[in-house]
């Protein structure tokens, strides 16, 4: 009997929680702070503590993070900034907002920025890199960092799918000049509509950062500078409240799940993602790698789970890139992952029953390959 699996449900995570989120917005119903307000200043307190940053600031969206933070840091009209061309497309867009030009650098089996890649892709206009932490697993920092420091870089965090994600003990958001976050619906600690974030530990910078956010004005009625508004809504900031309180637990079952997925898809002809020794990845996604995608992703669709693909078009094959001028080929990593990887389920509400049906049903596709192809589409492939 097939069982159905959505890809994720919203809605069974707001289900525990509706009470204290509606007596929130009661609260805010009756006070009239809509508009930054203390709510706001609570969750900057707190998101600052998880990372361990002396600063954080909420904005608008993930999207506005990116922007705000490199149009702070100078960088426009000119310049270059390298990232990941396997990110959702926010990560280079909001270079190409600020003026800048997009520069792209190859990726590793796990994703993350390939550091001898991005010092390939390092010019005289190279002003930052943007290391994407993707899929919640932390890209490799200190690499990346030491690259930053020998060619007087700035190193932003893209840190958009890895809220509580730790690299040697040190949560992603705090190594870089600054951490820029999405609090997007999907994430894994979400808002109930958009909403982003900034931590840094430089002072200066979270002070521009502060007005910037806010149409440029040091108080309500003096314009220091023409900016944005871009400000997190207190409506939001209460509901992050509520929430941030589950973020650690959520975390650990999304960890749970996917070691479940590790220890019991061993030995198929995946890729399947791992924990380095000194990483703590948070599993925003869990992305298994397959020649056989396309198949597994319908097979297992038939039997009532819903799979992704993050993501299907690499940003430097995306029509609003053709002005960069790469060619297909630039980059082998990640366009070789685009036609091989698939995103299974991976939420904390994900039933022990459903995970066990959804593993069941990949095994069950090898088997029924293994009858038709005298079983070499059993052979393991490993981790990445």
């Amino acid at each position: 009997m097939n069982m159905t699996v959505p890809y994720i449900n919203l809605g069974l995570q707001h289900r525990d929680l509706k009470k204290d989120i509606l007596g929130s917005i009661e609260k805010l119903l009756d006070n009239g702070q809509f508009i930054l307000g203390e709510e706001t200043k609570r969750f900057e307190k707190s998101l600052a503590d998880l990372c361990g940053t002396k600063y954080a600031l909420g904005v608008a969206n993930g999207t506005d993070a990116l922007f705000l933070t490199m149009l702070a840091l100078g960088i426009g009209k000119g310049d270059e900034v390298i990232t990941a061309p396997n990110s959702f497309l926010a990560s280079a867009s909001s270079i190409a907002l600020i003026g800048a030009t997009p520069a792209f650098a190859d990726v590793n089996e796990d994703f993350n920025l390939d550091p001898g890649s991005v010092e390939k892709a390092i010019s005289k206009k190279t002003k930052a890199i943007i290391a994407v932490h993707l899929t919640g697993r932390p890209a490799p920092m200190d690499e990346l960092m030491a690259i930053a420091r020998k060619h007087n870089l700035q190193l932003i965090e893209d840190a958009a799918q890895a809220i509580g994600a730790q690299y040697k003990g040190r949560p992603v958001g705090s190594m870089g000049i600054a951490g820029c976050f999405s609090l997007h619906p999907l994430k894994n600690l979400s808002a109930c509509g958009d909403a982003g974030a900034i931590t840094t530990n430089d002072e200066k910078l979270f002070h521009h950062l502060e007005i910037a956010r806010n149409h440029g004005l040091k108080n309500r009625d003096q314009c220091q500078f023409w900016s944005y508004n871009s400000r997190l809504d207190n409506l939001q900031a209460a509901i992050l409240n509520v929430k941030m309180a589950q973020l650690s637990s959520w975390n650990t079952r999304r960890r749970s799940i996917a070691e479940r997925y590790t220890t019991e898809l061993k030995g198929l002809n995946l890729v399947l993602p791992a924990d380095k020794s000194y990483e703590k990845s948070v599993y925003h996604t869990y992305i298994i790698q397959t020649p056989f995608r396309d198949e597994l992703q319908k097979f297992l669709l038939i039997k009532g789970i819903d799979t992704k693909v993050h993501y299907p078009i690499a940003i430097h094959n995306q029509e609003a890139s053709a002005y960069l001028g790469y060619k297909p080929g630039a980059f082998p990593v990640t366009e070789k992952q685009t036609r091989t990887i698939l995103s299974l389920p991976v939420y904390p509400e994900l039933t022990d029953e459903q995970l066990t049906y959804v593993i069941a049903q990949i095994k069950e596709f090898y088997t029924q390959r293994a009858e038709t192809s005298g079983g070499s589409s059993l052979m393991g492939k490993g981790v990445s």
